[in-house]
């Protein structure tokens, strides 16, 4: 292929790749936990990161994951301790995330907000070798945080009582949930963009949802879509002159919904023959079903 012949679209490639596996392979915590909207959040926050990194003349990825870390965390602190007042407290550090990227971009020395838009929607032919290595440590922590402690995090996403009263530290847990999201946004934020990275987390899950029962079968289904777009929308963006993370976003929605079409007579089948399989009192649809958690 003739796009491999130029190093910079072998790096945007690479990148887009671990974007593919990582982002997903959180999104489907967040998704059990209710908090998919929570990689947009993280997105805003780790803008002031970015800002910083110019400002200060370092690594904007490396910057904005350490920012997006302590924004994770904050988060999760207000989830907990925040109760009515929580929701006011994430708008500002939301909008406060958005405004300090702004603010330190145009006084960093040579600053303007048009350093912001390859991080804030993605660009191919800015990945640098820096890029792909962090990119690839941090992607690197993500695959083992999230594979090596799948059941436990799923626990925690399904039930947190239940987990904590079968003795897993479900604080820990959750923060370190906080903590992955944050650098699996830093490590989309050049292939798919910090205002974008949350879509790509989301929907490769609830399209997965759409053919498979199981934890694991998501998890593998999701990861797979995550990988197809990216490269996908990767590849068309070279050969269309077409913004990068927009084409994934697009065709990652446009999969959803192939999947939801697919989806929707087999769950109707599905659904005639519980149906009808209880009606004739089919004692296999009166055992009791296998916890979530065994499937993992």
């Amino acid at each position: 292929m003739e796009l491999l012949n130029y190093a910079f679209m072998q790096r945007a490639l690479l990148a887009a790749v671990l974007v593919g596996i990582t982002a997903p392979a959180v999104g489907i915590y967040l998704v059990q936990r209710r908090q998919a909207l929570m990689g947009d959040g993280i997105g805003h926050v780790a803008m002031t990161g970015v800002g910083l990194g110019f400002l200060l003349s370092t690594s904007p990825v490396w910057m904005a994951t350490a920012v997006a870390i302590v924004g994770a965390v904050v988060m999760e602190l207000i989830r907990w301790y925040g109760k009515t007042r929580g929701d006011i407290a994430l708008a500002m550090l939301f909008y406060g995330g958005m405004a300090g990227g702004v603010m330190f971009i145009n006084l960093a020395p040579g600053g303007s907000n048009a350093n912001l838009q390859s991080y804030l929607f993605g660009s191919l032919s800015t990945v640098s070798e820096e890029d792909v290595s962090a990119i690839c440590l941090l992607a690197a922590f993500v695959v083992l945080v999230t594979i090596g402690l799948r059941r436990q995090l799923f626990a925690v996403s399904q039930d947190e009582e239940f987990a904590r009263v079968t003795g897993l530290p479900v604080r820990a847990l959750n923060l370190l949930t906080a903590v992955t999201a944050a650098v699996t946004v830093t490590v989309a934020m050049r292939v798919v963009g910090l205002l974008l990275v949350s879509a790509l987390m989301v929907v490769p899950v609830a399209a997965a949802q759409q053919l498979t029962r199981s934890f694991a079968a998501t998890f593998a289904v999701s990861v797979a879509i995550g990988v197809a777009v990216t490269l996908g929308g990767t590849v068309t963006s070279y050969y269309q002159d077409v913004p990068p993370g927009a084409t994934i976003v697009l065709l990652t929605i446009g999969v959803f919904i192939a999947l939801t079409v697919l989806a929707t007579p087999l769950a109707r089948r599905r659904a005639r023959a519980a149906a009808a399989a209880a009606a004739a009192g089919d004692p296999a649809e009166c055992t009791v079903p296998a916890q979530p958690v065994a499937k993992t």
